[in-house]
């Protein structure tokens, strides 16, 4: 079932959203060379529960952290531990809060020092097909009119959509239906229709090489299968009567 949330519902979304992205302002500040990304996950929680929230993830199916932080090949779900940032590495932090039982979800990825030109170019694609994949929400198209300005965006600058892994609905649980794929499979069942009240989080996940992926033997870090690097935006975003309401973009 595909929840439509009413106005006092995404206000709550929003509440959790102002947090989210308050410990990215914590965050942008911390990602440089020489940092452990434990240390990056300590903030977060620590910024988290001192705003009465509770960090999404930490126990979520078992995930031992409060975020996830995925460096280079990593595409998603690398677990903080005591890595150390380099100079020109991709890090994508992802991070959920739950507030007043109402969650909101978002990822970026920050350069660590200087960038090689094909990292700064993945980086600003991956960015710009999410914000092409916003601009569909909007009512009365389907999910496939997000995931194929997505594709087509990603595909056009020469790079890989992930196919194994999915954006999401979210409300009052954090990943609810519909799926949102950033790619489209005309072989899948016609996507739904967006209604208003609907809230999705929509995120790329984009490699610099091919699209396989593989999971590592802790469960949880997705990586690239040839090892090349990824990037990885979200944002939560609310369909409203006058188009997408980007939750978690801050002001």
């Amino acid at each position: 079932m595909i929840h439509r949330r009413s106005l006092k519902e995404i206000d709550l979304m929003r509440l959790a959203a102002k947090i989210l992205v308050e410990t990215f302002h914590i965050v942008e500040k911390m990602i440089e060379p020489g940092i452990k990304t434990i240390d990056v996950d300590k903030a977060v929680e620590s910024f988290i529960t001192k705003s009465g929230a509770l960090p999404a993830f930490k126990g979520y199916r078992g995930f031992p952290c409060s975020c996830c932080i995925s460096i280079d090949e990593v595409v998603v779900h690398g677990i903080p531990n005591s890595r150390i940032i380099k100079e020109g590495q991709l890090v994508s932090v992802d991070i959920g809060v739950e507030l007043n039982g109402y969650f909101s979800d978002a990822a970026r990825t920050f350069a660590a020092g200087t960038l090689s030109a094909e990292k700064k170019r993945l980086l600003k694609v991956t960015r710009d097909s999410l914000c092409k994949g916003i601009e569909q929400a909007i009512e009365n198209n389907r999910v496939s009119d997000i995931s194929r300005a997505i594709q087509n965006l990603i595909e056009k600058e020469g790079f890989s959509v992930v196919r194994d892994l999915v954006g999401h609905g979210i409300g009052s649980s954090l990943h609810e239906p519909p799926e949102i794929p950033n790619y489209v499979d005309d072989k899948r069942e016609p996507q739904p229709r967006i209604q208003s009240g609907m809230v999705f989080a929509i995120e790329p996940m984009v490699n610099s090489g091919g699209s396989k992926i593989k999971f590592l033997s802790d469960g949880w870090t997705v990586v690239t299968s040839d090892r090349k690097p990824s990037a990885h935006f979200e944002h939560t975003v609310a369909v409203t009567d006058d188009g997408p309401d980007i939750l978690t973009l801050g002001r």
